[in-house]
């Protein structure tokens, strides 16, 4: 079994313990894919699998898990809330590079500068992160643009020992996800007109950065081409801008 094989049945299993899930469409193509990298005895099969669901209050919740060896796991697990609910967005990116392991943890925020947003649901969960930033340092400097897109409950770290991550992560993970279970069960759906137009665009705000900063582009491209990436991210990962209807043009006589 492989490193995040666990995170990802465990997700999996507690959305559907949960939720009233049902699968969300996968384009064609992305469902699996595989190929082969290095060369002589060094040459492994790096496999990339994905997975979609769809509840009442959430639009999309999807996975992808690349498996390539012991040196190269990735789970990239991310819930998008439907349109007419504030929730933030549950996102972990779960990384294992020769170099090392990255883990980002979080309920990424729709509305970053509003307090009342931020007292809501940042605030309840910061006990929970204090106690795992106690086993899991902070991961260092990001991106300044990107720090909009992260609340103050943002786990980041970089673990030195895999076990860290099979104990403290995989903790975190379970944690958070029932965390924001249970912020999803209490949503209820907004009907102000200006409001659902202001999460619309803070929905496409975060889609945008996300598909044009997507981490993994170069890894995906290396292994399955350019093409099979951009349709893979803009397609499914990130899909937001191709679900949404398009829009009315009135006719000129």
């Amino acid at each position: 079994m492989t490193l995040y094989q666990p995170f990802l049945d465990y997700g999996i299993d507690y959305l559907k313990s949960r939720l009233d899930v049902s699968d969300y469409p996968i384009p064609a193509g992305f469902d699996r894919k595989n190929a082969m990298t290095g060369k002589g005895d060094k040459q492994v099969e790096v496999l990339t699998t994905s997975h979609g669901f769809q509840s009442p209050k959430l639009r999309q919740i999807r996975a992808a898990h690349v498996q390539g060896g012991g040196s190269l796991q990735v789970l990239n697990f991310v819930i998008f809330p439907h349109l007419n609910y504030d929730l933030p967005f549950f996102g972990a990116d779960l990384v294992t590079l020769p170099g090392g392991h990255l883990i980002a943890i979080d309920m990424q925020p729709l509305f970053s500068g509003e307090p009342a947003y931020q007292e809501r649901y940042s605030t309840p969960i910061l006990p929970m992160f204090h106690e795992y930033q106690a086993h899991l340092p902070w991961g260092g400097d990001f991106p300044e643009e990107a720090r909009a897109f992260f609340s103050p409950a943002f786990l980041w770290t970089r673990p030195q020992e895999t076990e860290a991550v099979e104990t403290h992560v995989f903790g975190a993970f379970k944690d958070y996800l029932k965390a924001y279970l249970n912020f999803v069960d209490r949503a209820e759906p907004i009907t102000d007109p200006q409001r659902l137009e202001e999460i619309k665009q803070a929905q496409l705000r975060y889609v945008r950065y996300r598909s044009e900063k997507d981490p993994a582009r170069g890894m995906l491209k290396r292994f399955y081409g350019e093409e099979w990436t951009e349709e893979y991210i803009h397609g499914f990962l990130f899909d937001l801008e191709r679900k949404l209807p398009a829009p009315a043009h009135s006719e000129v006589v």
